[in-house]
């Protein structure tokens, strides 16, 4: 529901925010390569990617020219664009950023209105413990990604959340591409739990050490199935 009460125009009614159509396409784009609709190393087509999303090609180039700024697709002369792919250094790196991220979130956590992250993070874990009691992989992976977009979402801060995005579709392509190394899985629902109660207790040095054995542990799951 649209909401009437800033008035921060003449008429009394804020004007509603408007995305353009580029951007709708980098978040389908986005969407498709940490689904695995787009795999890494496959090549993009701009006109069956346009027929597909009921786009322009104008547009089209401006979306996939955004991922590539992000490190999602790469150019290569007189080839194309490609989903890129990510070896043992890059997922080592991914996660290094990802740990400066996410510790920065956290160390604001701590700073501001922790009742509301435990509130947060305890419905985003719920949800990981249904998908591994159901055995269902995707939704666990799902729930997984949420957990943690919103462990940055509630820092606060509009641009750890930005860098959080990039970062955490390429961890989803990573799990895409080794799917056996990505089973919904107790310790990692227990390792989650165990960064929520840190919160709870307020103890930032332990949430830190936790979230750092957290993403130590993914990277030597991920890099010995590479």
């Amino acid at each position: 529901m649209v909401s009437l009460t800033e008035d921060t125009t003449p008429g009394g009614i804020a004007p509603l925010a408007r995305r353009s159509t580029a951007e709708i396409v980098a978040e389908r784009l986005r969407e498709a390569i940490m689904h695995g609709g787009l795999p890494p190393g496959s090549q993009l087509g701009e006109i069956d990617l346009a027929n597909r999303l009921g786009v322009s090609r104008g547009p089209l180039r401006e979306a996939m020219q955004r991922l590539v700024q992000e490190g999602l697709l790469r150019s290569e002369p007189h080839r194309g664009l490609f989903v890129s792919t990510l070896d043992e250094e890059e997922i080592r790196d991914v996660y290094t950023a990802r740990l400066a991220v996410e510790g920065a979130a956290c160390q604001l956590i701590m700073r501001g209105d922790r009742a509301l992250a435990v509130s947060e993070l305890t419905s985003a874990h719920q949800r990981m413990v249904a998908a591994a009691a159901a055995d269902d992989r995707i939704a666990f992976s799902d729930a997984d990604q949420l957990f943690h977009q919103r462990l940055v979402a509630v820092s606060g801060s509009q641009r750890l959340e930005r860098m959080a995005q990039t970062l955490l579709v390429e961890t989803r392509m990573c799990l895409t591409a080794l799917q056996e190394t990505y089973r919904p899985s107790g310790d990692t629902v227990e390792e989650h739990r165990l960064l929520v109660d840190a919160i709870e207790q307020g103890d930032e040095r332990l949430l830190l050490e936790r979230l750092e054995a957290h993403m130590t542990e993914a990277v030597e799951r991920l890099t010995s199935a590479s």
